[in-house]
């Protein structure tokens, strides 16, 4: 058979008010396809009239499509119109990499990061689960591979009446950037940070279970620890009332570019991630590629990814989650070994390469 050589891959999500873990699996596959594979890739997406915010630009030239997002999102699922093609000429599979699906006018990959909407509606919007529910019918129906980042989100598809055969197992990778002292006493100093830290990075959403993060945070045995979230505002979640009782004790310091990120993972004492569903959970791997210890969810995706070089706990229970903050905290040793054997699996098991290599075989095997 002859390898596939040009692929589209959907990136509309980097003009999300919100791109989140999406736009940053998209964007770090791509890359990794570009150094990896000898594939030639076309990005595409709706019409703009300016570029994603720096951080969320593409390394591909991305294609517009002649309607703006919504538009297109309705008209693909709807009407399952405009082709990819109209934008990016002669292609040989399509990657859709968000949950918007475009037409099957060549064979389709599609990505399935998980699904949340369907365990629990109320965190999302009536027309987002309206829409998610059209994209994972068409996803079932059209696509000739799908690809999921855990084998949590594989399960739930098979749940969903996906067809098995169809279902690949690709996890995302990690490129480790080493972080100099430097670098992070640049970030304290411009995201006004001192002492001791716990970290938790990520879009705010009812899934990411903050409430439960903040009510064990507050009845930490160490009160001059800071809890830092990192990440940008999302949706449906109340936390000011808690937040205004832990006062200074939390510094909410908003989206931050991936440099101040990395020097923020890399001098955490601990990073926490009490997620109720992830699909993957890239914050989780990114803490591990900077050896620093992590707490993270039971029976999730994330507990996948973290495997047995972190702490895992019921993520209903803040006293579980206060009692692992504090172990953690108070065992210089503990968050060592953790902090090490995290580094070590993150940078063998995780690798972007093994990602450009199953996504090329995912391609291959769709235009069988």
């Amino acid at each position: 058979m002859e390898r596939c050589r040009r692929v589209a891959i959907t990136l509309e999500q980097c003009w999300h008010a919100v791109p989140g873990g999406t736009a940053r699996a998209a964007l770090g596959s791509v890359s990794a396809l570009q150094r990896f594979t000898d594939l030639e890739l076309v990005g595409v997406g709706a019409r703009h009239r300016q570029p994603p915010a720096p951080s969320w630009v593409p390394s591909i030239e991305v294609k517009q499509l002649p309607l703006p997002r919504l538009a297109l999102y309705e008209s693909w699922h709807r009407l399952r119109w405009p082709d990819v093609e109209h934008a990016t000429g002669r292609i040989d599979v399509i990657h859709a990499t968000g949950m918007a699906m475009p037409p099957s006018s060549v064979p389709i990959v599609a990505t399935v990061h998980d699904l949340a909407f369907l365990k629990d509606p109320s965190q999302f919007t009536r027309r987002g689960v309206s829409f998610f529910h059209r994209a994972i019918d068409l996803a079932r129906r059209d696509a000739r591979i799908v690809v999921c980042p855990s084998q949590a989100t594989i399960d739930e598809c098979i749940a969903h009446d996906f067809e098995p055969s169809k279902l690949r197992l690709v996890p995302w990778g990690i490129d480790p950037q080493p972080v100099g002292r430097s670098k992070i006493d640049a970030m304290r100093a411009q995201l006004g940070i001192s002492g001791r830290y716990v970290l938790w990075a990520g879009t705010i959403e009812p899934r990411k279970n903050l409430p439960v993060l903040l009510s064990a945070f507050e009845g930490i045995d160490d009160r001059d620890v800071t809890l830092v979230l990192a990440g940008p505002e999302g949706w449906n979640e109340q936390i000011d009332g808690q937040l205004s009782r832990l006062g200074s004790r939390v510094a909410r310091v908003g989206f931050v570019d991936p440099e101040t990120l990395s020097a923020l993972q890399a001098d955490a004492d601990v990073f926490v991630f009490p997620s109720r569903q992830e699909g993957f959970g890239l914050p989780v791997l990114e803490a591990m590629a900077q050896g620093t210890a992590v707490i993270t969810s039971s029976g999730t995706a994330t507990e996948e990814v973290v495997g047995d070089c972190g702490v895992v706990v019921d993520p209903a229970d803040a006293e579980a989650l206060r009692s692992a903050i504090n172990g953690l905290l108070g065992d210089d040793a503990e968050r060592g070994r953790l902090g090490q054997a995290g580094l070590e699996r993150a940078t063998t098991v995780f690798t972007w390469e093994k990602t450009a290599v199953a996504l090329q075989q995912a391609y291959d095997e769709a235009m069988l």
